[in-house]
């Protein structure tokens, strides 16, 4: 059964494509199991090729450059488009909330790398009746944001081996804390980037678990040794 909270789901993909099964489907699983509403965005993204050997190509070169340490914050600007769509995510869950049995104000958002960036991006750039009530970053850009006074909290998840993230410090944590906002910030030895809710046999698999202890504290989850029956 529903506790009333609800959280957006924004799967990464580089803005050029969405993970939806690995950081979309899987984590709303996860976060139903655990009586929470799961709502997985499919915003809009950077334009690509219209025929499928154009865009694999595209896709294959970018994977390229990812693997050579070549792409760079520039290359991952958020969209205002994806802004704008998880504005509209947010507004439409709360404009629903007495339909679908959700509380208005514990509406959250949950982001993997570009849809991280988006995450982060919503909270910060939103009127109040777009801003989530808290939100979780994995394995965002780690570099430093304008955080309002009065932002959410936030849950970051990164590892120290992140090839893309990894090496930019810890500016959007110390933003957050500048601010004099909630931040709880998890950084695992290894992991790499993108591993979402699969298994890898390394400590960084246990953030769901992190998560959830820490969304119990906050009231909208249960213990970690607890899951909600069907």
């Amino acid at each position: 059964m529903g506790n009333g909270a609800a959280v957006v789901i924004a799967p990464g993909g580089a803005f050029r494509t969405l993970s939806v099964t690995n950081e979309g489907l899987a984590v709303a699983r996860w976060l139903a199991d655990r009586g929470i509403a799961a709502f997985v965005l499919k915003y809009r993204l950077e334009p690509t090729p219209p025929e499928p050997a154009e865009y694999q190509a595209l896709i294959g070169e970018f994977q390229r450059r990812f693997a050579a340490g070549e792409i760079t914050a520039a290359d991952l600007a958020v969209p205002p488009e994806a802004v704008a769509d998880g504005q509209a995510a947010v507004r439409l869950v709360r404009a629903r909330a007495s339909e679908w049995h959700i509380d208005p104000a514990r509406v959250g958002f949950i982001g993997f790398s570009a849809g991280a960036m988006t995450a982060v991006a919503v909270t910060i750039e939103s009127p109040p009746d777009a801003r989530p009530d808290l939100v979780i970053a994995v394995y965002p850009a780690m570099l430093p944001v304008n955080v309002p006074v009065d932002a959410p909290p936030m849950f970051l998840v990164l590892a120290s081996d992140d090839p893309l993230f990894g090496g930019q410090g810890y500016g959007l944590v110390e933003s957050w804390k500048a601010a004099g906002s909630p931040v709880e910030f998890h950084l695992f030895e290894r992991g790499g980037h993108g591993f979402g809710m699969r298994r890898q046999d390394l400590t960084s698999d246990r953030w769901p678990r992190v998560l959830q202890e820490w969304m119990h504290m906050h009231g909208w989850a249960p213990p970690s040794d607890v899951t909600v029956a069907p």
